[in-house]
């Protein structure tokens, strides 16, 4: 048995250890040839690429917040090329239904007379699902994805259906449109472990994207990894040790963000904080920031780098402080300043 295949808790000998180590540098490489493969086809968005990495090798789902135009679709597109997955995309819509999501049971007639039903699975039966401009739909049809993202089966006539393995749903989300939408409820918020803010490449990246996608050929990406690489890459992952450091400093953050805990400020500018799924999408996010990064083991410096794609959708600014115009960010900020 590999220090892959190992059991979560199981503890590790020194022989265990010393083949973890090997296996964590040894896919360390593999994630930078799958960095430099998706920096060849999205220009200027480093960050954006890492956290969407990191969110894929922990195994959870991300919401990608930007204005239009900054490539989010084409990451995912990329990403499914890159990592081997099978990848299907859904334009969300204020008519889409759920079934259009997860699919249906049509009753068929064979040649004898004999009628059954048939289960046609919907686009949500693939590896990595886009879910583009998720804030479209009724809540009805958000909600289908909840069993999806949380339970990787979904339920028809009463009936489960397994998804593929791995599964990840990347959703895109315009913070400019306000009109004929439909805002995430917490319940769904929380399922993603990230939420990724897009922002728009500085200078020198867009003229590098400019001169290169407006050319007559185009740069085009080939497959580094595969679902089986990636799902061993993911036990590697939940293998990794993590300092007693780092597990404080995680628990301190999170908790320092629910009104209550005895900080007057929180209290009136937090309406609702970080629940324990915010710890262990922390915990997980740190370990797999170490790994992006060839790192035996996560760092506080991970905990304060992540804490603003964890947090940020787990917390809720009172209206009092939406008022006074603070922002989410800032009050994570001050949050982290104690680990600094």
């Amino acid at each position: 048995m590999t220090a892959i295949d190992a059991k979560p808790d199981e503890p590790l000998g020194e022989e265990d250890a010393s083949r973890l180590a090997a296996d964590i540098d040894s896919l360390g490489n593999r994630l930078q040839e799958v960095r430099a493969a998706i920096g060849q086809v999205i220009f200027g968005q480093k960050q954006v690429i890492d956290e969407a990495l990191i969110t894929i090798l922990a195994g959870g789902h991300a919401l990608l917040i930007g204005v239009p135009g900054l490539a989010k679709t084409l990451l995912v597109q990329t990403l499914g090329t890159v990592l081997g997955l099978d990848d299907k995309r859904i334009q969300f819509t204020p008519d889409l239904m759920p079934a259009d999501i997860l699919g249906s049971e049509v009753l068929e007639e064979s040649d004898t007379g004999r009628r059954s039903f048939r289960f046609i699975p919907g686009p949500v039966f693939c590896q990595l699902l886009m879910a583009d401009e998720i804030n479209r739909a009724s809540p009805r049809t958000q909600s289908a994805l909840l069993q999806a993202m949380q339970e990787r089966e979904v339920a028809v006539a009463g009936v489960s259906h397994a998804l593929p393995k791995p599964f990840h749903v990347l959703a895109t989300q315009n913070p400019l449109e306000q009109e004929g939408v439909y805002p995430l409820p917490e319940a769904q918020l929380d399922r993603f472990l990230l939420q990724i803010d897009v922002g728009y490449p500085d200078h020198a990246a867009e003229r590098t994207m400019l001169l290169a996608t407006t050319g007559a050929t185009e740069s085009e990406t080939a497959k580094v990894l595969d679902g089986a690489e990636l799902m061993a890459a993911q036990r590697l992952v939940r293998r990794m040790p993590v300092g007693d450091s780092v597990v404080d400093a995680i628990l301190a953050l999170v908790r320092a963000g629910r009104p209550g805990e005895g900080n007057a400020e929180i209290d009136q500018t937090v309406a609702w904080g970080p629940g324990p799924r915010a710890s262990q999408a922390l915990m997980l996010a740190c370990r797999a920031r170490a790994m992006l990064e060839s790192r035996f083991a996560p760092s506080v410096d991970d905990v304060m780098a992540l804490a603003p794609p964890v947090l940020r959708h787990r917390m809720a600014l009172t209206f009092a402080a939406r008022a006074d115009g603070i922002t989410m960010d800032q009050v994570i900020d001050k949050l982290c300043a104690p680990l600094a």
